[in-house]
C-alpha cells in the first residue's frame, strides 16, 4: 500500500464530494450497487489487506486534461516512470503534440495520455490470456504482466497506445491508475506531478474547480465511440482549421463542424515517387503472422477440398484415393505445424502458449487458437484413420468403421470453419480502419481456396502415377483469385472514400510501397487471365505444360506473399500522436539504422525479437 507523506500537498488529494448517477454514455457511475457482496473487499495491493474508507471507492474514476495548461514539460511521464520503475523504452503515460500554422501564427497543442480505463475496454475483450480485469474499485482496468504471454493483440486493438509491449521481458504492461494511491485518498502520481495544472483526476463527469468544459474530443484523440474512454478535456482557445502530427504518421486533423476534428491523410508526408522498400516490406515485425496465416489457410483450403471431393465423389477421383491420403495428410500436417511453430516463437513468452485458450468466451484470438488446434488434432486423426483403418476393419463393425472414418473429418471441418472465421474476426479492429473491412474476409478465404488448391495439386503432382485434372484445379484457383481481386477493388474504393487512417494507408500503398503494390496487382491480373485460358483449353503436354504450371504456381505464391506483406505493413492505427523524437516510428527506425538505439537514454530498443 502506498504510504502518504506528512507534508503531502493539498492538490495531491482526491477532491470529489458529490457525484452524478450516470455518465454521458448512459453507463452507471456506481460500479456495484450499495450493499453488494463485492463491496468491502481488499484489492490486496502488495499483499496489504487494508480497505480504503474512500466513499467513492466503487465509482468510475477518470482523468481530466486541460489542454490550455499543458506546457509539454513531461513531468507526468517522469513521475509515472519513477513510480512504476519502467525502463526507458516503456512509458505508461506519454506526451505528444499536434501543431498548426507557421511563424508568426504557429500553434502547438500538447496531449498527455495514458490508459483511459474505458467503459468498454477492448483490450480486456481481445486479450487471449485474461490478463486484464475491469475492477469495481474505481473502475480501474488492470493488467497482470505475469499472466501475459506477449502476443501484443491488446496493443493492436487499443486506440490510445496504452498497453506497452516490452520485447525484452516479452510481456505487456500498462497504467494501473495508481490504485495504491487512490486507496489512501491521493491522486495518481502523474496528476500530482503536473506543473501546469493540466492533469486532474476524480469521479468521471465531475468537472474540477475552475474548469467549465468536459469534452470527449480533442484534435489528435481517436473517436471515443470505440471504447467510451474515461477521460474528459477542456480546450477553450480558438483553434486553427488543420493540425498535423510531428511524427511520421501520414495523418492530419481537420475541423469537421459539429463533429470536432476528424482525421485525414497528410499528403505532405507522402508526395514522393513510387518506391520498392522491399526490406521494410519483407522484414517487418509481423512476418510470423504472414507465415502463419498463409500456411494455415493453405492447409485448411486443401483439406476442405479433399473432404468435399471424398464426400461428393467417392468413386475413385484422385482427391479421394486412399493410397494418396496418408502422404497428403502428412504434408498438410507438416505445413500447418511450421505455421504454428513460427507464430508461437513470435510470442514474447513462447513456452506459455497454452494460456491462449484462457479467454475463449470473449477473445477472437482464443477462439482462433481453439479452432486451429481442433483442426490440427482432427487432421492428424483423419490421417491416422486412413492409414490404420484398413488394418483393423476385421475387428470393427461396419457402422463403427464408418463412424471412425467420418468423425475426424467432421472435427477437422468444424475446426477449419471456426479457426478461419475467428482468424478473420480478430482483424476487424475499429482502431485499424485499413483492416476493418470485409476485404479481410475475401482475402483470407480467397487465399484458402487458391493456396489450398495449389498445395493439393503440387502434392498430387509429386505423387507418382497420379494424373492431375488440370481444368478442375484451374477453375478452383480462378475462383479464389477472383474473390480476392473483387475484394481488393472494393476495398480500395471504400478506403479512398474514408477521411482518416484507411485513406492514409492507401496513400502509403501508392507511394512508399508503390512498386510492390503494382507488381502484386499485375501478378494477380495475369494469373487470373492465365487460369481462365487453362480452364477453357487445358495445358499443353510434356515439358512445356510442366514449365507453364511451375511458372504459374510461383507467380501465385509471389502474389500471395506480397499481398499479405502489404496487408500488415500498410495498416495505420488510430493512435495518439507522438513527438519529433518520442513515440515516433520514423525516428525509431532511424535510431535503429544509425546505431542511436544502442544508447539507453534514447528510449528505443535495437532490432531484436
Amino acid at each position: 500500500m502506498f504510504k502518504t507523506r506528512k507534508d503531502e500537498p493539498h492538490y495531491a488529494y482526491l477532491w470529489d464530494k458529490e457525484t452524478k448517477q450516470a455518465n454521458r454514455y448512459g453507463q452507471a457511475i456506481e460500479t456495484v450497487p450499495d450493499g453488494d457482496e463485492a463491496r468491502g473487499q481488499s484489492m490486496q495491493i502488495n499483499g496489504d489487506g487494508a480497505i480504503s474508507d474512500n466513499p467513492n471507492r466503487y465509482k468510475q474514476h477518470g482523468f481530466y486534461f486541460t489542454a490550455d495548461n499543458c506546457i509539454g514539460c513531461h513531468a507526468c511521464e517522469a513521475a509515472c516512470s519513477e513510480k512504476n520503475d519502467t525502463p526507458s523504452h516503456i512509458a505508461f503515460r506519454s506526451v505528444g503534440f499536434v501543431e498548426s500554422g507557421s511563424y508568426p501564427d504557429y500553434a502547438r497543442l500538447n496531449i498527455s495520455m495514458a490508459c483511459n480505463h474505458c467503459d468498454d475496454p477492448v483490450c480486456l475483450k481481445g486479450c487471449p490470456t485474461r490478463a486484464y480485469t475491469k475492477f469495481a474499485e474505481y473502475g480501474a482496468v488492470l493488467q497482470d504482466p505475469d499472466i501475459c504471454f506477449g502476443c501484443g493483440y491488446c496493443a493492436w486493438v487499443c486506440p490510445y497506445n496504452a498497453p506497452q509491449l516490452d520485447p525484452v521481458k516479452g510481456e505487456v504492461s500498462k497504467c494501473n491508475m495508481c490504485v495504491d494511491r487512490l486507496e489512501v485518498g491521493l491522486k495518481p502520481a502523474c496528476v500530482s506531478a503536473c506543473l501546469g495544472n493540466a492533469l486532474d483526476f476524480g469521479v468521471i463527469e465531475n468537472v474540477p474547480e475552475g474548469r467549465e468544459q468536459a469534452s470527449t474530443q480533442i484534435p489528435g484523440f481517436p473517436t471515443p465511440e470505440i471504447t467510451h474512454p474515461n477521460i474528459r478535456f477542456q480546450l477553450s482557445r480558438t483553434l486553427q482549421r488543420i493540425f498535423t502530427r510531428p511524427d511520421s504518421a501520414p495523418v492530419k486533423y481537420v475541423r469537421g463542424g459539429d463533429e470536432g476534428f476528424i482525421s485525414a491523410p497528410d499528403e505532405s508526408k507522402l508526395d514522393g515517387p513510387r518506391q520498392w522498400n522491399l526490406k521494410a516490406l519483407l522484414t517487418s515485425h509481423e512476418n510470423a503472422h504472414i507465415v502463419f496465416t498463409l500456411f494455415t489457410q493453405a492447409v485448411m483450403g486443401a483439406f476442405v477440398l479433399v473432404l468435399l471431393s471424398s464426400w461428393f465423389d467417392p468413386q475413385g477421383r484422385y482427391l479421394a484415393a486412399m493410397a494418396f491420403m496418408p502422404p497428403l495428410i502428412a504434408v498438410l500436417a507438416a505445413v500447418l505445424g511450421i505455421g504454428l511453430i513460427t507464430l508461437n516463437l513470435h510470442l514474447g513468452k513462447p513456452l506459455r502458449f497454452y494460456r491462449g485458450f484462457n479467454n475463449w468466451r470473449l477473445s477472437p484470438v482464443s477462439r482462433e487458437i481453439a479452432g486451429v488446434s481442433l483442426f490440427f488434432a482432427a487432421l492428424v486423426g483423419y490421417g491416422l484413420a486412413g492409414l490404420l483403418g484398413p488394418h483393423y476393419l476385421d475387428l470393427l463393425s461396419a457402422d463403427m468403421a464408418s463412424l471412425l472414418a467420418v468423425l475426424p473429418g467432421l472435427g477437422a471441418l468444424l475446426g477449419a470453419l471456426v479457426g478461419l472465421y475467428y482468424m478473420i474476426k480478430l482483424y476487424l479492429i475499429p482502431a485499424r480502419p485499413f483492416w476493418n473491412h470485409w476485404q479481410t474476409a475475401s482475402s483470407f478465404i480467397g487465399s484458402a481456396i487458391t493456396l489450398g488448391a495449389l498445395l493439393l495439386s503440387a502434392t498430387a503432382a509429386l505423387w507418382h502415377g497420379f494424373d492431375i485434372e488440370v481444368r478442375a484445379i484451374a477453375i478452383v484457383l480462378l475462383a479464389g483469385l477472383i474473390l480476392e481481386a473483387v475484394g481488393l477493388l472494393i476495398h480500395a474504393r471504400d478506403m479512398r472514400k474514408q477521411s482518416g487512417e484507411g485513406a492514409a494507408a492507401m496513400m502509403v500503398q501508392a507511394t512508399r510501397f508503390g512498386w510492390p503494390y503494382l507488381l502484386r496487382n499485375g501478378l494477380l491480373a495475369g494469373n487470373i487471365i492465365a487460369l481462365g485460358l487453362i480452364a477453357l483449353s487445358g495445358l499443353p503436354g510434356g515439358v512445356m505444360g510442366q514449365s507453364i504450371a511451375a511458372a504459374l504456381s510461383l507467380s501465385i505464391l509471389l502474389s500471395a506473399i506480397l499481398g499479405r506483406a502489404l496487408f500488415y505493413v500498410l495498416v495505420i492505427p488510430t493512435t495518439m500522436p507522438g513527438a519529433f523524437f518520442w513515440r515516433n516510428k520514423g525516428f525509431e527506425d532511424h535510431a535503429r539504422q544509425t546505431g542511436l538505439a544502442k544508447m539507453p537514454q534514447i528510449g528505443v530498443l535495437p532490432n531484436g525479437h
